[in-house]
């Protein structure tokens, strides 16, 4: 058994190494000659008449006018017209080849074509190496797969999974789309490309910029990370990744978005964000913040979730949940938030409460949760506020407040002062953007602390009447007028007791205003926890 054994393992062995060995063999020359001189232990093989040379290598069949054989070195070099035959799979054209018979390597130079059934490529030089079934060149070269041409100055073709790799200056040109890149994997069968170095992908009406992701060249789909970037028909996407799909028209974004909308001169910031193109729509979510950029100043808008809807210059933003809004000279706060960019109308508006949880809440509690604006030091509060700009000017141009209308106004003189204007509906209108004069009718109450000209305290003035008008200088209440049969007193300063200092509902929400950027996140905003994707 032992002997058997080792007779077995001695003829596979010896059948291995005479396969890998395996002699080049002449099929057919026109005439054979030799040149000792210029080509000592050559075999030259020349083509005459229509007669050939074809060589034969393990699977191999080489033609070519002439050939330089070199039996002892199982070698040749072959010119003149040179055909690389490997079965029905690949045929490599060439002017010159210089073929190694004991690696199974090649070297074609000079108007190099490869063809396969999937693909031909052309090139100045290409290295072939038949046991590891690879092909690469390093000189300029181009691919023609389907409807790709894909053009590299380096490549690598892996024949087995049908794979290149690609590298400095590579550009895939398709009539739908054109790729630059300086490193990729493409995978000729289900045409995917993958990028490892810059790339950009110019569509027909967008552009991606990516480091690292892969492309879907048939679906024009694809993944992108690493300062990815997709100018999307005017709307310049940023995100540490995106998911693109051209068919659906929807790209996504994940991780320190930003939607960068140049037609409409916003810029909206969060960690995940979906843009459905077709349908003029996105959707921001998670610490999600619109920038709205009006001439010299920003209108800033936080909230939960923000969409955007409509076509350009006629946008509808839409935010939900813990609202806050900065501008230069304008704050506020509200539970949801509306947008209209054509008419210029901003709605502040709370979430909706059945009629009994009202009933319950006190004046406070029902201030307390009502959106709120300030301009300068007046604090303002209702069930809805509606803000209006001028679309000329783009500046504020108008106050509407329908229900539960509370304004409040710290006194200039005393910290522990207000005054207070309480009714069911305010109008209100702005002067190059300050607010100028307002008018509260239905139910309308004021308390307001009256001074000498010397700043001495005359008394605290408090009136109901059907509806009051007050006028503004620099943000202070400068003139207030009665309508209507008005019924109040004033209270001298020794007459005025603490409980009468306010009207019922009052909260002073200073705390909650913000005034700088940061401000307009919350804390758990701040701790919320991202993934980032690497």
């Amino acid at each position: 058994m032992k002997l058997e054994k080792i007779l077995i393992c001695f003829l596979v062995t010896s059948s291995l190494l005479s396969q890998e060995q395996r002699t080049i063999e002449i099929l057919q020359a026109g005439k054979s000659i030799r040149n000792s001189v210029e080509y000592p232990d050559a075999n030259i093989l020349q083509k005459e008449n229509d007669l050939r040379v074809i060589l034969f290598h393990d699977g191999a069949k080489i033609e070519s006018d002439i050939s330089y054989y070199y039996f002892n070195e199982n070698s040749f070099k072959a010119n003149g017209k040179v055909i690389f035959y490997q079965g029905d799979s690949l045929k490599l054209s060439s002017d010159y080849l210089e073929y190694d018979g004991k690696t199974k390597k090649a070297t074609a130079y000079g108007n190099v074509i490869l063809v396969r059934p999937d693909m031909k490529l052309e090139t100045d030089t290409l290295y072939l190496d038949r046991p590891k079934n690879i092909a690469f060149y390093n000189s300029k070269g181009k691919i023609v797969d389907n409807d790709n041409i894909l053009e590299s100055n380096s490549g690598t073709y892996f024949m087995g999974p049908k794979k290149y790799i690609f590298r400095s200056n590579v550009k895939i040109d398709n009539p739908e789309y054109k790729i630059d890149s300086e490193e990729l994997e493409y995978f000729t069968e289900k045409n995917i490309a993958f990028f490892n170095d810059e790339t950009l992908i110019t569509g027909i009406d967008y552009n991606i910029f990516c480091m690292n992701g892969f492309y879907d060249t048939n679906l024009q789909k694809g993944y992108f990370k690493k300062n990815a970037i997709i100018n999307y028909d005017g709307k310049i996407i940023n995100g540490d990744s995106i998911f693109f799909e051209n068919e659906r028209s929807y790209a996504s974004a994940t991780y320190n978005i930003k939607i960068n909308d140049t037609i409409n001169n916003s810029i909206i910031t969060g960690h995940y964000g979906e843009i459905f193109r077709d349908k003029d729509s996105a959707i921001i979510t998670k610490n999600a913040l619109a920038v709205n950029i009006i001439k010299s100043d920003s209108l800033y808008i936080h909230s939960d979730t923000i969409t955007i809807t409509g076509a350009d210059e006629k946008k509808i933003l839409k935010g939900y949940y813990d609202v806050r809004i900065l501008k230069s000279d304008v704050r506020g706060l509200s539970d949801s938030i509306h947008f209209n960019q054509e008419t210029g109308l901003i709605k502040l508006l709370k979430r909706p409460k059945s009629i009994r949880e009202i009933r319950r809440l006190s004046d406070e509690e029902r201030n307390k949760i009502n959106p709120i604006i300030w301009f300068g030091e007046n604090q303002i509060t209702g069930d809805k506020i509606f803000l209006k700009s001028n679309l000329n000017t783009e500046e504020l141009d108008s106050l509407i407040i329908r229900g539960n209308v509370f304004m409040s106004q710290k006194d200039s003189l005393f910290e522990e002062r207000y005054n207070q204007i309480k009714g069911e509906k305010l109008d209100g209108f702005f002067t190059d953007g300050k607010l100028d004069n307002v008018y509260v009718e239905k139910n309308s109450t004021l308390l307001y602390y009256m001074y000498s000209d010397d700043s001495e305290l005359i008394g605290l003035n408090k009136t109901l009447a059907s509806s009051i008008f007050i006028k503004f200088l620099d943000n202070e209440i400068s003139e207030v007028s009665f309508y209507k049969t008005p019924d109040g007193n004033v209270l001298a300063e020794s007459k005025i007791l603490t409980n009468e200092m306010k009207l019922p509902g009052f909260i002073w929400r200073e705390e909650e205003k913000p005034n700088k950027i940061t401000d307009l996140f919350s804390e758990s905003d701040k701790k919320l926890n991202i993934v980032k994707i690497d």
